[in-house]
């Protein structure tokens, strides 16, 4: 058979047309399509320990063993979450370093004005891991059962309530602000660095009231070492079923903290459907459904996009509880 010279010319100028099409796309699609073939980083914005440790470690587990590849957790603390997410916003984008998102980052959008990055433009949503409640809770030596008889009992004894958190701008803090606003009454802010020592001083006396997280609380209340009066989230915490709502009595309040995973802004979409659809999956591994229960938490399902306009309804949210408080970072 023969081939003329035009066919000839053809098929050599598809080949080339084929083979800088190839080599302009494929190494983006093979890495992508290899993706992981090393250790990837998961960078966790605070101190080892807390929910934050555990969340991180269940899912990281969860997706060295399904994944073939390590995910390593480090701890980069500092700046309320900033430094570790400046590290992941300064990565590649290729997968291999991941953030551990949570409320703080969109707490921080309008909370911290000298905020180095616009997390929303840095960093491309993942997947939602946990929502974990908040809860108001009381020393015992205080004259109420349930959050009506506190807020009576705060007008009654108006600034000499002490009310503690883990910390200026956090959602603790914010929590507690909120709080104050929608009750109506006044209590004096103490910040703390971190849970613990708020809750030795309430226990003790020091401090008479203090916004936490479920999970750090919800065994002292047990105990009887504390008093709960209410979560903070529109429905009751599986941890603690005989607490009702703050909503019960200040009609529309809700707040919660959230955990999810981010990656820096650019990284190749197939790998943030591979992590979606992973995390989704260990979500659902019973182990890890329990022990995200048995944290007070309960699991965020849900692709890339649900993540993402979620994280915007919570910076929005966080920013009208921002300046309704008029509590800002200055630098």
């Amino acid at each position: 058979m023969t081939i003329s010279r035009r066919a000839l010319l053809g098929t050599a100028a598809g080949a080339a047309i084929c083979a800088v099409g190839a080599r302009l796309v494929s190494p983006a699609l093979a890495d992508a399509a290899a993706y992981p073939n090393r250790p990837v980083k998961w960078i966790v914005p605070y101190a080892a320990g807390g929910a934050t440790d555990v969340l991180s470690r269940l899912v990281c587990q969860y997706l060295s063993e399904k994944l073939g590849q390590s995910f390593v957790v480090e701890n980069k603390p500092g700046a309320g979450s900033t430094i570790g997410t400046q590290a992941v916003i300064n990565s590649p984008a290729d997968g291999y370093t991941l953030l551990l998102t949570s409320t703080a980052n969109a707490i921080n959008a309008s909370f911290d004005r000298a905020l180095p990055f616009d997390f929303a433009k840095s960093i491309t949503p993942v997947a939602g891991i946990a929502r974990i409640p908040l809860v108001l809770v009381i020393n015992n030596d205080i004259p109420a059962t349930n959050v009506a008889e506190f807020i009576a009992y705060a007008k009654a004894h108006p600034g000499k309530i002490s009310v503690g958190s883990s910390g200026i701008g956090t959602s603790l803090h914010l929590s507690g602000e909120l709080f104050k606003s929608m009750a109506g009454i006044e209590m004096v802010h103490v910040p703390y660095r971190g849970s613990a020592p708020g809750l030795t001083d309430l226990m003790s006396g020091q401090i008479q009231a203090m916004f936490d997280n479920v999970t750090s609380s919800f065994a002292l209340a047990q105990a009887g070492k504390i008093r709960a009066l209410g979560v903070t989230s529109r429905e009751r915490s599986a941890v603690l079923p005989e607490v009702p709502p703050i909503g019960d009595s200040l009609t529309g309040y809700d707040t919660s903290s959230f955990y999810g995973v981010g990656a820096p802004q650019g990284t190749p979409q197939p790998i943030v459907d591979l992590l979606n659809r992973e995390i989704n999956a260990a979500l659902d591994e019973p182990a890890i459904k329990q022990r995200i229960a048995d944290l007070g938490a309960i699991a965020l399902h849900g692709d890339a996009r649900q993540f993402g306009a979620m994280l915007a309804a919570e910076t929005e949210s966080w920013r009208k509880i921002v300046e309704g408080s008029g509590v800002h970072k200055e630098g």
